[in-house]
């Protein structure tokens, strides 16, 4: 079952359910499927609503599940031995991870964790090792997504060196907006700026300022409870022709 911090009398396990055909809407992999697999896959995909804190995926725990985002927003993450966390990526709806994990069928090397409450699906292991076998479809979603996460974290990796906080906000933004890997976010992220600022390892009041300058650039609007991207390639160059200059 889903994993859940510990709570007494309340986990995510608590909350398991069978998919809506309206959650089932929402699987991105799913239309990649033959009718056949696609009824298969959808029987087995479960749901679990996750609050605040809770804990999908734990550092250590073997893989039962590979999981999605319906509703809501997660965090990719890892705890220091000095106390301090690192944040790798925010997981908004429509991504689908943990895929490198569930292939290898080996402990987990990060948390997911639940920064607001959330909708969270679940397809058990052994039916993502069925499609892997058996869909030529679910196969090329699959490579599709480790292609696309392996650039990410290469961008990743050169903005965590970057020392203006406006690149660095305008690069993860980019990357939460990724219609790849987030297929259900589109043009508009339902996001606040502290949890933003939990993504990005800046304080509440830097990143204000940061989206302050972007929107003045017309890359994005503030909007009541969200983002909505203007210009996607503006976010994802943000800092470029400074670097190339130098």
């Amino acid at each position: 079952m889903l994993l859940g911090r510990e709570r007494p009398g309340s986990s995510i396990r608590d909350r398991v359910r069978a998919a809506t055909d309206s959650e089932l809407d929402n699987v991105p992999w799913l239309l990649r499927l033959t009718p056949s697999e696609r009824r298969r896959a959808a029987a087995a995909v479960v749901v679990g609503e996750a609050e605040p804190g809770d804990l999908v995926c734990r550092i250590g725990r073997p893989p039962t599940f590979w999981f999605g985002v319906v509703e809501g927003l997660l965090k990719m993450s890892n705890d220091n031995a000095d106390g301090t966390s690192m944040t790798y990526s925010g997981l908004p709806p429509g991504g689908w991870f943990g895929e490198g994990t569930a292939l290898k069928r080996e402990p987990y090397r990060y948390n997911i964790q639940a920064l607001r409450r959330s909708v969270v699906a679940g397809l058990p292991i052994d039916e993502f090792h069925w499609l892997l076998d058996h869909s030529i479809g679910f196969n090329r979603f699959v490579m599709n997504q480790l292609n696309e996460r392996l650039g990410q974290f290469i961008a990743a990796r050169e903005t965590d060196r970057l020392n203006d906080p406006d690149v660095r906000v305008a690069r993860n933004l980019a990357a939460l907006f990724n219609p790849v890997l987030f297929p259900g976010v589109g043009e508009l992220l339902r996001i606040t700026q502290q949890e933003l600022a939990y993504l990005i390892g800046l304080s509440r009041q830097r990143v204000n300022e940061a989206l302050r300058t972007l929107q003045a650039q017309g890359a994005i609007r503030v909007e009541y409870g969200g983002l909505r991207v203007i210009d996607l390639g503006a976010l994802r160059t943000s800092g470029s022709a400074g670097k190339e200059g130098r």
